[in-house]
């Protein structure tokens, strides 16, 4: 949803009308918190281990094909934009079938399977990465854009005020993801038992009872969620992530903030392995893998990190230069210039 709600955020700053076609996820709670009208259609992912799920999936998104062209006939968008994900396959079969101009855009370092499916009837196809055979300029179908992101929070020491962050005192940001990410979960409450530096940690709502039941030092911030300015704010005011390497290393590298990157080993297609490396080859962050992390680990990446400021400052700078801040309004002209 971040990057569909970025693309948003560029339409309507453009003078366009954005409507959403939505499940019951994340999107029930953040598009219309975002201020969106969001129509429902009734889908699941799709099982590759159990066929009864797959062919009830199978069934399901069938029926959301007959909902969304209803949809779309009544709201009669100019263009429709998939943001991949078994939600957008529906909706993107209906606007081929309808003749509605789709653009789709691929937020991972390879097409998911909705993406595929659909790349031969889209407009554009917007990628994160360049992926051979695929990426091209001019009139060919692929565009690398890079993966739209809200604006990063530029007020460093206003976020910092904010989170209540005295001057000079150092902020390491822990985060996993809505639920979050148990291995980073534990190797951060194990690794900054004694420690001065300031711990922001964002368990997500999986583990956060078991953590809060904790005896935690002061000085260790531990948050169940972060909304979308508040994480923003987090992320300028930290002096180092430690987090997972999905999509959100694309606001790390926004924010210019070094990072630890632990990729999840289960990602499809080995994407986060795939992110973390892009960060680390640049020089913008290091890359623990998930079996390899526990707290001591951990706390001795940590340490030595913070004790040589100089290579903390070129990996900022080099987690800003992988930046693109244009990828949200460059996605938004694609869309305008396919409704037109």
């Amino acid at each position: 949803m971040v990057p569909a709600l970025a693309v948003a955020g560029a339409l309507r700053a453009l003078g366009a009308e954005v409507t959403f076609i939505g499940g019951e996820r994340a999107e029930s709670e953040l598009v219309p918190a975002a201020g969106y009208e969001l129509r429902k259609i009734s889908v699941e992912g799709m099982s590759r281990t159990n066929p009864l799920r797959a062919a009830r999936a199978l069934g399901r998104a069938a029926l959301a094909v007959v909902r969304a062209r209803a949809l779309l006939r009544e709201l009669a968008p100019d263009a429709v934009m998939g943001g991949g994900g078994y939600v957008a396959g529906p909706v993107g079969l209906a606007a081929v079938t309808l003749r509605v101009p789709l653009v789709l855009s691929e937020a991972d370092s390879h097409l998911g399977l909705t993406n595929r499916l659909l790349a031969h009837a889209a407009r554009r196809v917007c990628l994160t990465f360049p992926m051979p055979g695929r990426e091209g300029v001019g009139g060919h179908r692929y565009l690398v854009t890079g993966r739209p992101s809200p604006p990063p929070q530029e007020d460093r020491e206003g976020a910092r005020a904010r989170l209540g962050l005295t001057e000079g005192e150092v902020c390491v940001l822990v985060f996993g993801g809505s639920l979050g990410a148990r291995s980073i979960n534990q190797a951060a409450v194990g690794a900054f038992t004694d420690t001065a530096v300031r711990v922001l940690h964002v368990s997500g709502r999986r583990d956060y009872p078991e953590l809060a039941a904790r005896s935690l030092p002061d000085g260790y911030d531990l948050r169940e969620y972060l909304d979308g300015e508040d994480f923003a704010d987090a992320l300028a005011a930290a002096d180092l992530v430690v987090a997972r390497a999905g999509g959100s290393v694309f606001e790390i590298a926004a924010h210019g903030t070094p990072a630890i990157l632990v990729p999840y080993p289960h990602a499809s297609a080995g994407h986060q392995t795939a992110n973390a490396r892009w960060m680390a080859d640049a020089g913008a962050a290091i890359v623990i893998p998930d079996g390899e992390l526990n707290a001591p680990r951990l706390a001795q990446e940590v340490a030595a990190l913070l004790a040589d400021q100089e290579r903390l400052a070129a990996m900022a700078r080099a987690s800003k230069g992988l930046a693109r801040p244009n990828a949200a309004r460059e996605i938004a002209h694609e869309l305008l210039e396919a409704a037109t």
